[in-house]
């Protein structure tokens, strides 16, 4: 029914208007941001399930760093135990020459000096291998017990990395001489104990760098997967939201125009009067 007062035709008309441009609004918005999600009440669920995954890339990202420096930490120590190794080698030789008959203990004194530096060497090269500013070979700092790394998004996911002291005393070379041909002898014995410490050292480095190496491919394979899963759920589809967006063009357009139809009505009306 035709009437003055009331105009229901533009009530209706301004009602999906202002649908049309907050849904156009929305579409904008998503597209700009690259996000499905802009608001809460876009998909509640999947803001909590995104904003959990995208937590967890943070934290994944972090523990690639950290697999990375625990690495170079251990290679750093591996160099420094490979020094060592190269200097007890040169001790056995050194303590192999003092044994031979061809040589006499006034020789002998000339070779023990050698021997005696690198023994100070080996304690300067331990002591000398540091990680911010802790020594990592000289068993005086908390590399000697245990350090962790987190490797991982939970309190599990730790790799605890123990490096054994080479010192000297560490490996039981410390009093050793080569002065005479019994001491010689006895340092022979002692150093060849010292070469399978260091071996053994050296393994247990090697056995932890290899599992940092592999922990790194799978927390990087992780990241992938986790960053898809995210983006699954949270990126918007660029295609599909700029097709709405084109379609709610077109509604905002319609509705503009049958309102200023609509707001034309009562004046038409009067018309009748005159």
């Amino acid at each position: 029914m035709p009437v003055i007062s009331t105009n229901t035709a533009s009530n209706s008309a301004l009602r999906y208007l202002n649908i049309n441009t907050t849904n156009q609004s929305d579409s904008v918005s998503k597209i700009a941001s690259g996000s499905r999600i802009t608001k809460a009440s876009d998909d509640a669920a999947g803001l909590a399930v995104g904003t959990s995954l995208k937590s967890d890339v943070t934290v994944l990202n972090q523990a690639a760093t950290n697999a990375s420096h625990g690495s170079s930490i251990l290679q750093t120590a591996d160099g420094g135990m490979s020094s060592i190794s190269d200097i007890v080698q040169r001790m056995r030789s050194l303590a192999t020459q003092s044994l031979s008959g061809s040589v006499t203990d006034n020789e002998r004194s000339y070779l023990d000096a050698e021997f005696q530096q690198l023994q100070d060497e080996i304690d300067g090269i331990a002591s000398g291998t540091r990680f911010n500013d802790e020594s990592l070979l000289d068993g005086s700092t908390n590399w000697s017990t245990g350090v962790s790394f987190r490797v991982g998004t939970t309190s599990n996911d730790n790799i605890t990395v123990t490096i054994a002291g080479v010192t000297t005393t560490g490996l039981g070379i410390n009093t050793l001489d080569v002065g005479t041909s019994a001491t010689a002898a006895a340092a022979l014995t002692a150093l060849d104990t010292a070469v399978t410490t260091l071996s053994d050292a050296r393994a247990d480095v090697g056995a932890l760098i290899s599992r940092f190496e592999f922990r790194s491919d799978m927390i990087d394979t992780t990241i992938e997967n986790t960053e898809a899963a995210q983006s699954a759920i949270m990126d918007v589809d660029v295609a599909e939201e700029q097709s709405k967006l084109s379609s709610e063009k077109v509604l905002t357009q319609a509705a503009i125009a049958v309102l200023s139809q609509a707001n034309s009505m009562p004046e038409n009306l009067l018309s009748l009067l005159r």
